[in-house]
């Protein structure tokens, strides 16, 4: 079922891109709707989530947002600003702080061991608390913590996990997996003592941790031994050095109504009807980005593919369903400083979000929509309104909006990453930034401007936004910490101690907020009569 405001949404933006907002009555008629549908929004939803969809965009800052909502706009033909992505209609916004507990600007484990199992760690843990150290398998034994998907496998719910990035990936590998270090995807990348130990590889871990209905990602080469060639790669093979072929295990684990596929054609024959297990690698390591999956010769699926595919598998359980669905490439892209990437990912993850309040109702759906940290990515100058996003910006004479140098620069620019000038003498000429004018900057290959040169852009360690519709979404309310999203959602779907699992009467499953109220009504009543009584 579509989402009531994204309609009105619509509407508006329809409008404002056939006046482009020139005069008083229409802005006036825009402000008094948004008003009328923020006043009606009177009765909040306290359904049970039946189900739950995290949708998170690995370095979606809230700069990314507010450019590849332009960019949405301008490919549609108008001047952009005015667009709204689709997690911009829910009803509820705040913010998270993203910090971990070692770290002013953090990683994707550190963060994703917050949002998905409710503690903040140090960076670069995997489903382990922070009382263990990165890298000492021994010190972090005692510090598993459990994610939000173990919790709705426990609860008899459908699971599943989608990303573009490799399945073993920082963020969908807090999922699943408890590790001392997000480096350790295979088996060849645990240290002796770690063996020694008792620790095992993110791979492995997946595999074993069977219950897992949906794996749709990148990474094929974590999964197969060395002595096993990549099916699209032929001269490539597995990385794993132990001999085990995880993807021939996941087969023997489930042998009926599953199936295993690495292209697209194999994905598209997937009928969801007959298929309860569904295991997909498309690339021996990150998924393309969504501007060159169409270069793939083997085939890949989008994420709005993979997501559609994943809840129509899902849904068919009575008692629902947790996915996770990651843009991976959005953060890759940002570190690469080629925004056209991170935005045209950004989007591929919009279509993914439009896809599942389609085929979701509201009424039982808690839809999230967040990233798990920033990045250095600005927004700056003096553009035209509706001037070309990843362009240089013009003046209103016309000409091209330079810096004190004379040259032209982009709107969007890094503030560290290999757009660096000064130390990059390949990317500088005689010492000065390049001239842009004849640079084609809107383009996958263009390599955005940066003011400290790095071989990588890093993250930010600003606040990212976080956006709910569904069941209980108005918990998303000013500025949180990370890991009480992870609370927000067992709350929302009575999974591990939230809500005491929604196994008390609904009077008192509203976090007992409704029992407190009864009993305090109560007390009040008795010291009532008592103090009459005795007068």
């Amino acid at each position: 079922m579509a989402f009531a405001p994204l309609g009105f949404i619509l509407s508006l933006v329809a409008l404002a891109a056939l006046t482009h907002g020139q005069s008083q009555e229409f802005w006036n008629t825009q402000a008094l709707d948004a008003l009328n549908e923020a006043l009606s929004r009177q009765n909040l939803n306290k359904n049970e989530a039946k189900n739950i969809i995290f949708f998170l965009g690995d370095g979606m800052s809230l700069t990314t947002v507010t450019a590849a909502r332009i960019l949405k706009g301008q490919l549609q033909g108008n001047p952009g600003e005015e667009t709204f992505l689709s997690w911009e209609s829910f009803p509820h916004v705040g913010l998270a702080k993203t910090y971990s507990i070692d770290a002013q600007v953090p990683d994707s484990a550190g963060t994703a061991t917050a949002f998905f199992c409710g503690v903040k760690s140090y960076a670069g843990a995997v489903g382990v608390d922070g009382t263990g150290k990165r890298g000492d398998c021994a010190s972090t034994l005692d510090g598993y913590v459990d994610s939000v998907l173990k919790e709705a496998n426990l609860a008899d719910k459908s699971t599943g996990i989608v990303s573009t990035a490799r399945l073993t990936h920082a963020t969908p590998a807090c999922t699943y997996a408890h590790a001392a270090d997000r480096n350790w995807e295979k088996d060849g990348d645990l240290p002796s003592d770690a063996v020694t130990n008792g620790c095992t590889d993110i791979a492995s871990q997946l595999i074993d941790h069977s219950e897992i209905q949906i794996a749709l990602g990148g990474g094929r080469l974590e999964f197969l031994p060395n002595t096993v060639n990549d099916p699209e790669y032929l001269t490539t093979t597995g990385e794993r050095t132990d001999g085990r072929n995880l993807v021939d295990e996941w087969k023997a684990k489930h042998p009926n109504k599953a199936a295993y596929v690495w292209n697209k054609e194999q994905f598209d024959q997937v009928d969801p009807e007959n298929i309860d297990f569904l295991f997909g690698l498309f690339e021996p390591d990150y998924m393309q980005y969504e501007a060159s999956r169409k270069d793939d010769e083997a085939g890949e699926p989008s994420i709005a593919d993979m997501t559609e595919k994943a809840i129509r598998i899902l849904r068919k359980n009575e008692k629902g369903f947790f996915l996770a669905v990651e843009g991976g490439r959005i953060d890759h892209a940002h570190h690469a400083s080629v925004a056209y990437n991170a935005l045209h990912d950004t989007l591929a993850m919009d279509e993914a979000v439009i896809r599942a309040l389609e085929l979701t109702d509201t009424s039982d759906t808690l839809i999230i929509v967040t990233a798990d940290h920033s990045h250095t990515m600005a927004f700056a100058g003096y553009p035209d309104r509706g001037h070309d996003i990843l362009e240089t910006p013009l003046k209103p004479s016309g000409k091209l909006d330079g810096a004190v140098d004379g040259l032209p620069y982009t709107t969007l620019g890094y503030l560290n990453g290999p757009g660096g000038y000064i130390t990059s003498l390949s990317f500088a000429v005689n010492g000065r930034r390049p001239n842009l004018t004849d640079t084609e900057t809107n383009s996958r290959s263009h390599v955005v401007e940066s003011l400290v040169h790095l071989d990588k852009e890093t993250h930010g360690g600003d606040d990212v936004p976080i956006y709910a519709s569904g069941p209980f979404a108005h918990l998303f309310h000013t500025v949180h910490e990370q890991h009480y999203i992870a609370h927000v959602m067992r709350y929302a779907g009575c999974l591990g101690d939230g809500r005491m699992s929604c196994t008390d009467p609904p009077e008192v499953n509203e976090c007992n907020g409704a029992l407190v109220h009864q009993i305090g009504f109560i007390l009040l009543v008795i010291s009532f009569l008592i103090y009459h009584c005795l007068c």
